[in-house]
Parts: C-alpha cells; structure tokens; sequence
C-alpha cells in the first residue's frame, strides 16, 4: 500500500505541475515516510528557524541581551508578499527578543537580517553542526531575495518573473538567479530540515529553554494558508514556518495530536506553472503531505 501511495502522490505531483522534496516523520515511533527527502531545494524563509534558534541560544548564554533595542531602517519593500518592518517606511527601534518573534512569527525579513547582522550566517552554520544537524546551508541575508527579476518587473509581469525561474534552471540544480541556486542560496533538503524540526520537539544538544522558545515562535506563526488547513484543528496544535520564493512554495511543521501523537512534516516544492498566485499548487503540497502523514498513522 505504501508504495503505491509514494506513486500515486508522484503522480499527482507531476500532473499538478510540481516537483517535491517531502518527508514526514512520527517523532515517537522515528517511522517516516517521503518523497524525494534528499533532494536539496533554496529554503527562502525557513533559514528563520535555525536563525532564531542560534539567537534565542546566545540570548541563553548571556552573548545578547533580548531587551537591547537597535536602530532598524525601513525595508521600504513595496511588492506583495513581505512583512513587519520589510514594509515599514520609516525607522524604528525594536529590541532584540522582539526581532526574533518578527523574524520567525511573522516571517519579516527586515528583522532577519538585523539578527544576521549580530549572527553572521556561516556562525548560524557552524552551530547547526555543533548541535548535530547537518545539510543546512546558510549563506546569506533575507535582502538578497528581494533582488530577483519579480521586483523589476511592473505588477501586472509576474508571470515573466516566474518563468525565468522556471527556465533557467540547470539540470544540476544550479540557476542563473543565486537565490535559486542550491550551491549559493540558503539550502537544505527535506530531510537535513526535518532534523531540525526533531532536535527542537524531543531531547537533544539544543537547550531545552531555547528548544520551547522555538517552539512557541512556530505556534505562533500567523501565516497559515498553505499546510494549516489540513493539519490545525481543535485536536491538533500545528506549529510551522513557510518560505516561499518565485516557484518555491515550502513548509515545515510539527502536529501534536490530542491523543499524543506527535508528527514532524516537511514539505518543499517548485513549480513549472509561470504564475505568483497558484491555489492549486497550495492544495496539492497539503494533499501530499497529509496523505503521507494518514499513512503513518495508520489512516
């Protein structure tokens, strides 16, 4: 039966127009189930999760005061999409423990870049490895994904902008555009991500402190359209973080079920569909992961 799934949902995926990176994990059991999890993908804004976690560690460990207030400049962005100060036009001060719940709640990638500013990215890395989670790449700030041809060109052109990142891809997962490239962009497969995600829910070298404070950062995530649906209900906390970025459209979360089952999903997409605005896309990513995850429980 599991086999036949994996095809039947590879399938769906292909005819949707997507390809995938997914995996999902029961974080009591450690059975898992996936398609394509090694498969290495540009993770956008799911780069916020180890950043968070690296600052809220140096927070612990008295390297940074959270009520330290700094100095943050208008993002000034304009196009849909960004969050937070991304979008704010004029200065503003904002303390340090305060950027982390912008930077990681509400996805605002102004306050992520102050953060790497007091954390550099290869320091994000280096303790990622420290703490046992390798194949997350982190190489650079959220500024450089605001400087692809969708900001260039007139609102009405997205579609152009899509469909350069559709073309321009190599077959070794190399891009003209950097923030696509898995050899210059932040990067990680489903699986490198999904270790995270576990090293954060059960015991592990992450201090169980800043662990929880993850934890309550990605349950309060405010952006919920895309696994939420199928995964959040009155008997079941989903905590998550998304990252999209032109064709990109990831997620990666944890379900606690009120029966105690506890569900570690990672999901990572690109499409071939040359459009900003794709529900379906959305609802197959979600219809994939749920039905990998159902098949782990048992239905």
């Amino acid at each position: 039966m599991t086999a036949s799934l994996v095809r039947d949902l590879r399938v769906a995926l292909d005819e949707g127009g997507l390809r995938g990176s997914f995996l999902v994990r029961d974080l009591r059991s450690g059975a898992e189930l996936g398609i394509d999890p090694d498969r290495e993908y540009p993770i956008a804004s799911l780069v916020k999760v180890p950043l968070a976690a690296v600052t809220l560690d140096r927070i612990r460990r008295s390297e940074l005061d959270a009520a330290t207030q700094l100095e943050v400049p208008p993002g000034g962005v304009t196009t849909p999409g960004p969050t937070g100060l991304t979008r704010f036009r004029h200065p503003a001060r904002v303390a340090v423990g305060d950027l982390v719940y912008l930077s990681t709640s509400l996805s605002d990638g102004t306050a992520a870049d102050v953060l790497f500013g007091l954390t550099p990215p290869p320091e994000i890395t280096r303790v990622l490895g420290e703490w046992g989670i390798p194949g997350i790449a982190v190489r650079h700030l959220m500024r450089d994904l605001v400087q692809t041809p969708a900001e260039r060109f007139d609102a009405g052109e997205a579609d152009l902008a899509h469909a350069l990142a559709i073309g321009a891809s190599t077959a070794g997962q190399g891009h003209r555009l950097p923030q696509l490239d898995v050899t210059r962009a932040n990067s990680a497969s489903a699986r490198a991500l999904l270790s995270l995600l576990e090293a954060l829910w059960t015991p592990s070298k992450i201090d169980p402190a800043v662990a929880a404070g993850v934890r309550d950062l990605m349950a309060n995530n405010v952006l919920r359209h895309r696994l939420a649906p199928e995964f959040a209900s009155d008997a079941a906390r989903w905590s998550s973080k998304t990252g999209t970025l032109l064709n990109l459209r990831h997620e990666m979360g944890v379900v606690e079920h009120a029966d105690g089952g506890v569900f570690a999903v990672v999901a990572l997409t690109e499409s071939r569909v040359p459009a900003a605005i794709q529900p379906e896309a959305e609802i197959l990513m979600t219809r994939v992961a749920r039905a990998l995850r159902d098949e782990l429980r048992g239905g």
